[in-house]
């Protein structure tokens, strides 16, 4: 891992990490992590909204705990999460660490009836080319190019469970290493939760097996379930699970806007949308050119 991601230290708010906001310029990784609240066992996230049944090998962080480590990671503030899931026994602050940051997104229903006819070769090359068309638009921005290399774990949905992951390799401007992108997809009543890992390819191994467990611990709670959906009540989503795939929910301004700043490889930032977004950039920048000139989003 890059050395260069410790200097966003300087600029990370706690005090202690759950009240009031607070001077941490002084404070070494050590001492961050002393303040945090890690949490273990049955946590329920959202508002009732889903459960996690945690194995000694994961801990909890609640999400102003995990908005602490995202800026120190070097994300912009503000991100909006149900909190991260830390691997125990490693500081989430060490070189070889890494984490899986939850979100929700409420865009409703998901149809995974195109789930078993998907030709994931072909979707891989769509968001390859995609990709390269989209690196014109980062270089314009001050961001580094984009390579999706392939598929790190090729996508595997269950019909049953209704979960979906995949994991893709990519390459960051003249990085050496590569970045591993680990998604995890739990579909809904009415949205999807999102689950996403963020190392290099070198640690594909402990990311896999990590992620493996995590996938088999995480469930809606009794009314949020898919199989609780009410047809012509409940609000269906715009995409199935190949636009899930390839970016259908980060094509859309929203959490994932505020990232585009954390294009950087190797500083643990979260990179989940840099694949596949061309709707959303094209909005991004189509909106920027009405607009009075300004800097990207920071």
């Amino acid at each position: 891992m890059s050395v260069t991601r410790w200097a966003w230290l300087l600029l990370v708010p706690l005090s202690p990490i759950s009240g009031q906001r607070a001077d941490t310029t002084s404070l070494d990784p050590q001492q961050l992590e002393a303040r945090f609240h890690y949490q273990n066992g049955h946590i329920v996230i959202g508002p009732g909204l889903a459960t996690l049944n945690l194995p000694p090998t994961f801990r909890y962080l609640d999400p102003k705990e995990t908005e602490v480590v995202l800026t120190t990671w070097g994300n912009p503030p503000g991100n909006a999460t149900l909190g991260m899931l830390v691997p125990a026994g490693t500081s989430v602050f060490a070189p070889e660490s890494w984490a899986v940051v939850i979100q929700y997104d409420e865009d409703g229903h998901v149809d995974d009836a195109d789930a078993g006819s998907i030709n994931y070769p072909k979707l891989l090359k769509d968001m390859q080319q995609q990709t390269r068309d989209e690196n014109k638009e980062r270089a314009k921005a001050g961001y580094p190019a984009v390579e999706l290399v392939g598929w790190a774990e090729p996508p595997r949905y269950d019909l049953v469970s209704h979960k979906l992951y995949w994991a893709k390799d990519l390459h960051f401007g003249s990085e050496t290493v590569h970045t591993l992108n680990y998604n995890i997809r739990v579909l809904g009543r009415g949205g999807v939760l999102v689950l996403n890992a963020v190392a290099t390819m070198e640690q594909l191994q402990p990311v896999k097996t990590g992620m493996a467990t995590v996938i088999g611990f995480v469930d809606f709670n009794e009314g949020n379930r898919y199989a609780d959906f009410v047809a012509g009540k409940d609000k269906v989503a715009e995409y199935g699970i190949a636009a899930l795939i390839a970016g259908g929910i980060a094509a859309k301004a929203g959490f994932f806007k505020v990232l585009l700043a954390g294009i950087l490889a190797l500083k643990k930032v979260l990179i989940v949308a840099v694949v596949a977004v061309g709707a959303w950039l094209k909005r991004l920048f189509g909106r920027r050119t009405t607009e009075t000139p300004q800097q990207p989003p920071q």
